[in-house]
């Protein structure tokens, strides 16, 4: 069958997006309930998201923001990172991964993936680490957890931190245990393609208190009104001083009210993940042109995102032609991601090309597939009658 960007009939009438939020009237009629009441922002749904994050995920603290990267920035200032430190991260990633230490006068420093897993490679982390690295930031890239054990054990003995971006990985589990409480701190995001959204948001769990002080702190411009982090005397009830320059990264009410009324759905969207994804893997696995990447055992994954990597040498075109063809066939393909050093900003910073090499042969040969709680089965059955056809049809 000839592909519609040729002049064939595309496989559907209106386009399938790769992500979407699953809002419902419950989600709507929590947030109306908070726009109706006393307080919009800094009130008690912020408080009671933050608790709800840490029950779940099993840690003593949690403190939101404003947006993932906001929850990273304050990570990055809570490790203490300063000009001259380095903050090892993958480059296959969004650019608030490298950006965080960027904030803090740091030094992104890129250690290449593994090609089956498309994680950060444990091995590349210690060929990276020197007597400046302060913190490491690993990606659970697509929602399937790093090795973090494995981390961990690199960075026994010294005083690295490892912040966890774990953006992707809101329900996933680590060697049978949820992702938020094995590394120092662990980021989620809440961004609309997310597990559950809060419309924007961001959130860092630990177990540290230390760092749990300095988060809170930070996210409200370092000001504090706590009788024990004052420096100087207490003057009376409306009395505050601000300790160090932070920045307004607050969550508001009517967001985490969102964000509680989808957490109540995420083990279902999960589940719904999982069965999509099941049906994509028997489909793709035995489909000449694709390969799939890897989970590993120790990896219960929520599944953010599908990726396929497209085996190039067995195809008659390249990647664009590959994507055109899917947009023709009105499914909404996308790339994720386009390596952090080759963007304009870090080529200026004199990042080059070639740093981190599988990073960029998957780069050049990945896809995105759709996979969103909402896709219904005949959705699913389009995105694998496509890839046959497309496929097929440009196999040498």
């Amino acid at each position: 069958m000839l592909p519609a960007i040729l002049g064939g009939k595309p496989i559907r009438n209106k386009p399938l997006p790769y992500a979407k939020q699953s809002i419902d009237d419950k989600d709507c009629e929590e947030v109306i309930k908070v726009l109706k009441s006393d307080f919009l922002t800094t009130g008690p749904k912020a408080k009671e998201f933050e608790e709800a994050i840490a029950d779940y995920v099993g840690t003593k603290y949690a403190v939101s923001f404003s947006s993932g990267t906001a929850a990273l920035h304050g990570a990055c200032f809570a490790a203490g990172i300063n000009k001259g430190d380095e903050v090892i991260t993958t480059p296959m990633t969004f650019a608030a991964s490298a950006n965080c230490a960027l904030y803090m006068g740091g030094t992104p420093v890129f250690a290449d993936i593994d090609s089956e897993t498309f994680n950060i490679d444990v091995n590349e982390i210690a060929k990276k680490i020197t007597d400046k690295t302060k913190a490491i930031i690993p990606v659970d890239f697509t929602g399937q957890a790093v090795d973090i054990d494995a981390i961990k054990e690199l960075v026994k003995g010294t005083n690295i931190v490892v912040i966890e971006d774990s953006a992707h990985g809101l329900g996933t589990k680590y060697k049978g245990t949820k992702l938020g409480g094995l590394a120092d701190m662990t980021e989620f995001s809440f961004h609309p393609v997310k597990t559950i959204t809060s419309g924007e948001g961001g959130i860092i769990t630990t177990n540290s208190e230390e760092y749990y002080k300095k988060l809170v702190n930070f996210r409200s411009h370092c000001i504090t009104r706590e009788i024990d982090q004052l420096e100087n005397q207490d003057e009376g009830k409306w009395y505050y001083e601000q300790l160090d320059l932070g920045f307004n990264y607050r969550l508001t009410d009517f967001q985490a009210a969102l964000g509680i009324s989808q957490l109540n759905k995420l083990d279902t969207f999960v589940k719904r993940r999982k069965e999509i994804v099941e049906k994509y893997n028997e489909a793709f696995q035995n489909l000449d042109g694709v390969i799939l990447q890897k989970n590993p055992n120790y990896s219960d994954t929520s599944n953010h995102l599908y990726i396929l990597k497209l085996d190039l040498e067995k195809l008659k075109v390249d990647r664009r032609q590959i994507f055109d063809a899917f947009m023709a066939e009105n499914i909404g393909v996308h790339v994720h991601y386009i390596p952090v050093y080759w963007h304009p900003y870090y080529q200026k910073l004199g990042y080059n090309k070639g740093l981190c090499p599988k990073a960029e042969e998957l780069y050049n040969c990945m896809l995105t597939v759709p996979l969103f709680p909402a896709m219904s089965e005949e959705d699913v059955n389009d995105v694998i009658n496509g890839f046959y056809k497309i496929i097929q049809y440009y196999r040498k």
